[in-house]
């Protein structure tokens, strides 16, 4: 069973069909692996959110940018880290995290962190792991939610380790107070992202998380 969906979740959402207002580039999308979504946000300081696993991310960032400035990390679940060490090793970049004691973290991040030409909030954002965070950038109105939410509003798994149901819906009711109905991207740990009623799909996640 996958890691990061609650266990009611046997049905994938489909894609969304508007298109991504940012030059935000899923580098997993197509890998058939088990892999987090690893999203290369390029600009005045790129910046790769994630690392996925048990595919090569450093040919990935090669084909597409001539340098990689840091690494964001949502959680250091092995599928959002296990490439750390190849991008660190390849592009000589920091990963920053929530928990600077976790081997796949270099430094901790603050209040904020920039991405590409945008400075997005840092929400603590425990339920699925202690050290999961999410991103929004309030001028870009996007959002990175790692494995809080996804697409079609279903919502990160709780019975694994550091899990928490109560603490979960806590979590995605503090990012819709952070996010704004406005919301024009929504990027997920794993599956579609989300360019259409982004806002409705974290109200629908949190709905389906008090249901289970």
């Amino acid at each position: 069973m996958p890691s990061h969906l609650n266990v009611l979740d046997s049905v994938k959402p489909s894609a969304e069909k508007g298109k991504p207002m940012t030059d935000i580039e899923n580098l997993a999308a197509g890998v058939q692996a088990f892999t987090s979504n690893v999203f290369l946000v390029p600009g005045e300081r790129t910046v790769l959110v994630d690392t996925g696993a048990n595919f090569d991310v450093v040919a990935a960032v090669e084909s597409r940018v001539d340098d990689l400035d840091a690494v964001v990390l949502t959680h250091t679940h092995r599928d959002h880290v296990g490439n750390v060490d190849a991008v660190r090793s390849a592009f000589g970049v920091e990963t920053v995290g929530y928990d600077p004691t976790h081997p796949a973290v270099d430094a901790e991040l603050g209040g904020t962190a920039r991405l590409g030409d945008h400075d997005y909030s840092v929400l603590h954002t425990p339920g699925h792991k202690n050290d999961h965070v999410c991103l929004y950038a309030p001028d870009a109105k996007v959002c990175f939610a790692g494995d809080l939410v996804f697409a079609g509003g279903s919502f990160g798994r709780t019975d694994l380790e550091e899990g928490d149901r109560e603490t979960l819906i806590r979590s995605i009711d503090s990012l819709l107070d952070l996010v704004g109905p406005d919301l024009a991207e929504l990027h997920t740990g794993h599956g579609p992202s989300v360019t259409t009623d982004a806002y409705g799909t974290i109200e629908r996640a949190g709905q389906a998380a008090r249901q289970f």
